[in-house]
């Protein structure tokens, strides 16, 4: 029977009043529909293009006889085969074809929110309802919410985004789903789902019966509570989906999709559309296929059996270390995948920039020596990797020194992070008391390898001891250095300079720690810029190297626990930022030893070398 055919034969069951069964079914599936109706609780977007979520579910008929909007044939992306589709274009099955809407997907920019607002214009958001029956658990009925989205802003950046809840009734007819109530519900989330029993704590419902979702900003993965959700595999995708407050309340109109095949095709011409609802790309930047065509359609209780997992992992808030770990690992993903778009996107470019760089380093590499690297004596003519080298051989050989000086560092770390989570309106409380944390480190470690130079018997305390009597200066040198290059970031312009000034006086810290007399503020950043002075890039590319190692090194071995193992997220960022401590002393070495070879005069031969120099070592015992 043809669809025209069908359009008539139902209109005249409805116009003479004939006894029509998928018509009474339809009415109940309708009341189903509306009494479980969601609530949706969008991340509210406070300006337009900025953070935030700035698609509505949309009425899926506003993209029908749209001029911006194309079908294309699968043959290849430019095959058009109309402008300004209809629904019944659509309803032929035309498998592999796909919708096309204005834009680039892999460099969206701003246009799908604009053309979304366009398109929406006063229409209301829609959600689409169906009842749904596996033939394989017949004493079950589900009750499907399907969502569409104009745009995927996550990750996988795709036009169009279907998705949906799921609530699972003891019944086997809509009538008996009618007289009892749910018994569990399911939120898809990227290729998987998240199931809550129909009673559980983290399942809100409005008036009783209304489930409250809270859709991720970008990803519209479906989430029961506002939160901050880490995810490490396909079914919980690979990324991090916010959620979180201020967020704003919609109730979408509901449309009920018939269970009944000739209904459902009369009245939603579209569910028979097997082609991609969204631009044909490569991989998983495609447009999606429509819920008739997943599999959760058509067996959606065996699907819930197999896919739904019991929760999705949300990130703490705060925590003894705060978040490194998670907060690198949501940055890593979201960075890796904007270049991984850049590759798809402009592949012969982007590998061409990727072979430079990395010629660029191995050449940088290749210009400087790494061996040997003596960590003794301390003052040593030293090449840049010779430097690293050396660093790293003497927190090996006196770890429990290095280890123990970053250690005593981790309470400084642990209220610098109580700080930032108690003034959220003052973080920059906690940043400055971190910065000072790491110009302590920096002094007490240049102590501890000038005691171990000669040759005295020194510990993690009392190198700290000998530290804090010169806290004073040292604190007024990084407050100094604060106050004059902290204004120059602010201005494009003068970055340079206060990037220049930054490796002039990257050398205060062992200056104040080892010179005796120990220079007030003002003469410890003359004393480094003089140090400095001749080997600026030598000195400023060293800070730098060892204190991105540093800064990196424990957010890098967080996120490798969460893609391999199952650690709880809270003690993964515990673990990072004991990492982060424990490194902070190999960093503080690279700076030492960078000050002892400024401080040998140019003139002075290798053989020479190694003997201590005046205010290097003699002042510190």
């Amino acid at each position: 029977m043809g669809r025209f055919a069908q359009v008539v034969l139902i209109s005249l069951i409805g116009v003479l009043g004939w006894p029509s069964p998928a018509r009474a079914d339809l009415a109940d599936e309708t009341e189903l529909a509306e009494r479980y109706a969601p609530v949706v609780r969008l991340v509210d977007q406070q300006e337009e293009c900025g953070y935030g979520e700035p698609y509505l579910p949309l009425d899926v008929d506003r993209l029908f006889d749209q001029q911006t909007v194309a079908l294309r044939g699968p043959w290849s992306p430019t095959d058009l085969v109309k402008i300004g589709p209809s629904a019944g274009d659509l309803a032929e099955g035309r498998y592999e074809y796909h919708l096309d809407f204005p834009g680039d997907p892999l460099n969206p920019g701003c246009g799908y929110e604009r053309w979304g607002d366009r398109i929406t214009g006063t229409s209301r958001p829609t959600v689409y309802a169906h009842v749904a029956t596996d033939p394989a658990v017949p004493e079950k009925l589900a009750l499907q919410y399907w969502f569409f989205y104009v745009f995927n802003d996550y990750n996988n950046k795709h036009e169009g985004d279907w998705e949906m809840i799921q609530l699972i009734f003891d019944a086997s007819s809509v009538a008996a789903a009618l007289a009892s109530s749910p018994v569990a519900v399911g939120y898809s989330q990227h290729e998987g789902a998240e199931r809550a029993d129909w009673d559980a704590a983290k399942l809100e419902l409005v008036d009783g019966t209304h489930p409250v979702v809270h859709p991720a900003a970008g990803s519209h993965a479906n989430h029961y509570e506002e939160a901050l959700y880490l995810g490490s595999s396909a079914s919980e995708g690979v990324g991090c989906d916010d959620s979180t407050s201020p967020t704003v309340e919609i109730r979408p109109v509901v449309r009920t999709i018939p269970q009944d095949l000739a209904l459902a095709r009369a009245s939603f011409p579209w569910i028979g559309f097997e082609g991609r609802w969204g631009e044909l790309q490569q991989a998983f930047y495609n447009g999606p296929t429509g819920p008739a065509m997943k599999r959760s359609w058509s067996e959606p209780i065996t699907w819930s059996q197999d896919s739904w997992r019991d929760e999705a992992y949300a990130v703490p808030a705060g925590g003894l270390l705060g978040t490194g770990a998670t907060d690198f690992f949501c940055e890593s993903v979201r960075a890796g995948s904007d270049a991984l778009r850049q590759v798809v996107s402009e592949p012969s470019i982007t590998l061409m920039l990727i072979a430079v760089l990395l010629a660029l380093a191995l050449y940088i590499a290749s210009r400087t020596t790494w061996h040997p690297a003596d960590p003794l004596p301390m003052a040593r003519r030293r090449a840049w990797g010779q430097t690293l080298v050396a660093a790293a051989r003497m927190y090996r050989r006196r770890w429990l020194l290095f280890a123990g000086i970053g250690l005593i560092f981790l309470p400084i770390t642990v209220l610098g992070t109580a700080l930032e989570n108690v003034l959220s309106g003052l973080a920059w409380v906690g940043a400055i008391l971190t910065l000072a944390s790491v110009g302590l480190v920096m002094a007490v470690t240049a102590i501890a390898l000038a005691e171990v130079d000669a040759g005295r018997d020194v510990g993690p305390i009392q190198a700290y001891r000998m530290g804090l009597t010169r806290a004073p200066k040292l604190l007024g040198a990084l407050a100094l250095a604060l106050v004059i290059v902290l204004p120059l970031t602010v201005s494009l312009v003068l970055v340079p300079l206060g990037v220049w000034l930054a490796g002039r006086w990257a050398l205060f810290a062992p200056v104040v720690a080892l010179e005796d007399p120990s220079p007030g503020p003002l003469k410890a950043l003359r004393r480094s810029a003089e140090l400095v002075r001749g080997r600026w890039f030598k000195v400023a590319s060293l800070s730098v190297a060892a204190i991105a190692l540093a800064l990196a090194l424990g957010p890098v071995i967080g996120t490798l626990l969460i893609l391999f193992t199952d650690m709880p997220f809270g003690l993964l960022n515990v673990v990072s930022g004991a990492v982060y401590a424990l490194a902070m002393p190999l960093a503080a070495l690279t700076t030492a030893y960078a000050y002892a070879d400024a401080t040998i005069p140019p003139a002075t031969s290798p053989r020479d070398q190694g003997v201590p120099q005046a205010g290097l070592a003699a002042g510190v015992g």
